[in-house]
């Protein structure tokens, strides 16, 4: 895979815009270990490998198990995850795949678990996952350890 273009050094404002996006995210009270799990499952659903590596290494910098990490795919059939993380997971999905809009049950689920502010947050948190995967698969940015190890 040979990288397009480097585009935070061609395109400064888009790197600044979805940093913008990111400080929102930040700043919105979700509880970080929910929102690593929901930008790293949306990141395997939009095949960015650059964000998987970096959202996995994330996780297991904040203490994250294992399990959590390799049952994300699985997530509704691993004890591993709250209620609340799966009802998140699940709304990621469906926000990310748009295939038949985000479903009722999806939405009341996800609802029962968050206040309308933190689900708002929780869409942008996946808006701005996709945005960032998107840009990567795009322009094909590497995972930079993938590099490493290709090239060692």
């Amino acid at each position: 895979m040979t990288k397009r273009m480097n585009y935070l050094e061609t395109s400064p404002q888009v790197y600044e815009a979805m940093m913008g996006l990111e400080r929102t995210v930040a700043s919105a009270g979700l509880d970080s270990r929910l929102v690593r799990l929901v930008k790293l499952r949306v990141s395997q659903i939009n095949g960015c490998a650059y964000c998987i590596e970096l959202h996995v290494e994330e996780a297991l910098a904040a203490g994250e198990a294992l399990p959590r990490i390799y049952f994300l795919d699985a997530q509704a059939d691993a004890p591993v995850y709250s209620a609340a993380e799966r009802a998140a997971l699940g709304f990621a999905e469906a926000v990310t795949r748009l295939d038949g809009g985000v479903g009722d049950d999806v939405y009341a689920e996800a609802r029962r678990h968050f206040s309308e502010p933190e689900l708002a947050s929780l869409a942008l948190a996946v808006v701005a996952i996709n945005g960032w995967n998107r840009l990567n698969v795009a322009f094909r940015v590497a995972p930079p350890r993938a590099l490493r190890a290709r090239q060692g």
